[in-house]
């Protein structure tokens, strides 16, 4: 098989990528100050494979694929290829190798087009020029492969986190490489588009590429791939054929044990008002009682964080009416928002969520700094808090006073949420509360939510799992297109039916 550039592409030879038979980690190591993130890991990936890697947040995975992808450098311990080691100091070796990695972390640049990402740094010349005509037209040919929904002229920063996922993906299938990492690569991503990622993963496969691909939704994991590694604690546990092994089994081995009622029982919602209610806003309708989880499905693109965010005061309200505990209000801002008890979580936790470069004390006090001072912050208040709080949500990090970048994504997810409930909210909104967070995780964050329903509060759960809309909440309200399109109650809660209504189409 030959590997063939896109045509133009003016890459020097010693950057020419190169077809891999087979990757091998020997004994890898990787130590961070107070942490030892890999210790001594072994694997073998072989060629035209697709071989799962999994784990809890923290096992190691993204460590491991960052030293394969060159973005970080092991401590100890050998990388070969084809049976020769080689020292990946950089992306640029690793490219040479033939070795491409799509980050969970998107790493684009929004004031640019996706054509000018999908090339930066590898442009098309003619003439000592660059070609943006064919710079373009290649881009639209690998947008098609990933079944993206806009063109490579589209301004990165247009695009929803699930759009520049696929322009991640897009990246990574333009340089051909033989290796190709995928972390996470479906968790902002829709059934559809995912199943499209799918289809691309199979047909890359035929063509010879190894595919490594991490994730937490294990049932993904076992339909798509050929063989699965586990890691726990930074350690190899075993390495199994996928066609042997069940998500289940896979968790249990993640864990160290065996998960059982991974979602909490369901508990009766009180009757009484409302706290929240929508009446034609951004054309949906809709209302949550304390003590209540309502859930709110559709496919990417239906408008549910829009709405979320016109709740809040993000986005302008055109039309409509907010109501809080019967009474009409009008929010203009997250501050306004916050006064009358309402409280957004992102689904882009790294983004928007928090602040990763401060400490995790500031990040969980940030939203309510009044309570600590006017002029000047009473640090030993807001450490309490935070103290209070690393014990009410099992927050696993050993220095609040370190940055929130070095903590992993299910406490990342925790610290973020409870920045919210400083405020003390009567209603809180999550949206995709458990993206990118692993099994263990996600079952804690499901009885944190029942938690605070049967606390009182009104929780609104946004997610494109519809095994957790199903599992968790005793509602569903259906998007489609920016509008509400249907509402199912507990009893008529299931997969198709929420397809159904999501997609348009009538059930059989």
């Amino acid at each position: 098989m030959v590997w063939i550039l896109p045509p133009c592409r003016t890459i020097p030879n010693s950057d020419r990528i190169r077809l891999v038979s087979k990757l091998e980690v020997h004994d890898v190591v990787m130590e961070f100050p107070a942490v030892r993130a890999l210790d001594g890991v072994s694997i073998a990936f072989e060629a035209g494979e697709v071989h799962g890697v999994v784990g809890e947040n923290g096992a190691g995975k993204s460590t491991l694929m960052k030293i394969l992808g060159g973005v970080q450098h092991a401590t100890s311990g050998t990388i070969s290829v084809d049976g020769a080691p080689v020292v990946l100091n950089g992306v640029r070796d690793a490219l040479r190798q033939g070795i491409a990695m799509i980050h969970q972390e998107l790493n684009l640049v929004d004031e640019l087009t996706v054509a000018e990402n999908v090339f930066l740094g590898q442009e098309i010349t003619k003439g000592g020029l660059l070609d943006r005509a064919k710079m373009i037209e290649e881009t639209d040919k690998f947008l098609k492969q990933v079944h993206a929904g806009f063109q490579a002229t589209t301004k990165v920063g247009e695009l929803s986190i699930a759009g520049k996922q696929l322009v991640e993906i897009a990246k990574a299938v333009a340089v051909n490489a033989s290796i190709l990492i995928m972390d996470e690569p479906t968790a902002v991503l829709s059934e559809p588009e995912a199943e499209s990622l799918f289809a691309l993963i199979a047909r890359l496969k035929e063509q010879g590429t190894t595919v490594l691909y991490i994730s937490h939704r294990l049932t993904e994991v076992c339909a798509i791939c050929d063989r699965i590694t586990v890691l726990r604690d930074g350690a190899w546990i075993t390495t199994v054929d996928a066609k042997d092994a069940s998500p289940s089994q896979l968790a249990g081995l993640m864990v160290g044990r065996p998960l059982t009622d991974f979602y909490p029982p369901k508990m009766s919602v009180p009757s009484g008002v409302p706290v929240l209610e929508l009446k034609d806003v951004c054309g949906s309708s809709l209302s949550v009682r304390p003590g209540e989880i309502l859930g709110l499905a559709g496919l990417v693109g239906a408008g549910r964080t829009e709405l979320a965010e016109a709740v809040i005061g993000i986005r302008p309200v055109q039309g409509g009416e907010i109501r809080v505990n019967g009474q009409p209000c009008r929010i203009r801002s997250p501050k306004e928002a916050m006064r009358h008890g309402i409280a957004y979580v992102s689904e882009d936790r790294k983004g928007l969520g928090l602040h990763l470069t401060l400490t995790v004390v500031h990040n969980i006090t940030l939203a309510n700094l009044r309570k600590y001072g006017s002029v000047v912050l009473s640090e030993a208040k807001e450490h309490a808090s935070a103290e209070t709080w690393r014990k009410d949500l099992d927050i696993r990090a050993g220095d609040f006073d370190g940055a929130a970048i070095n903590v992993s994504g299910g406490n990342q997810q925790k610290i973020a949420i409870a920045k919210w409930l400083e405020t003390k909210p009567k209603v809180i909104i999550l949206d995709e509360p458990t993206r990118g967070v692993d099994v263990g995780a996600k079952r804690e964050m499901y009885n944190l939510i029942q938690r605070l329903a049967s606390e009182g509060m009104a929780c609104i759960v946004i997610s494109s799992e519809l095994p957790e809309i199903i599992g968790l909440c005793h509602r569903a309200i259906v998007m489609r297109e920016g509008k509400l399109v249907g509402e199912l109650n507990n009893e008529e809660l299931s997969e198709e039916a929420v397809m159904h209504l999501a997609a348009g189409v009538k059930a059989a």
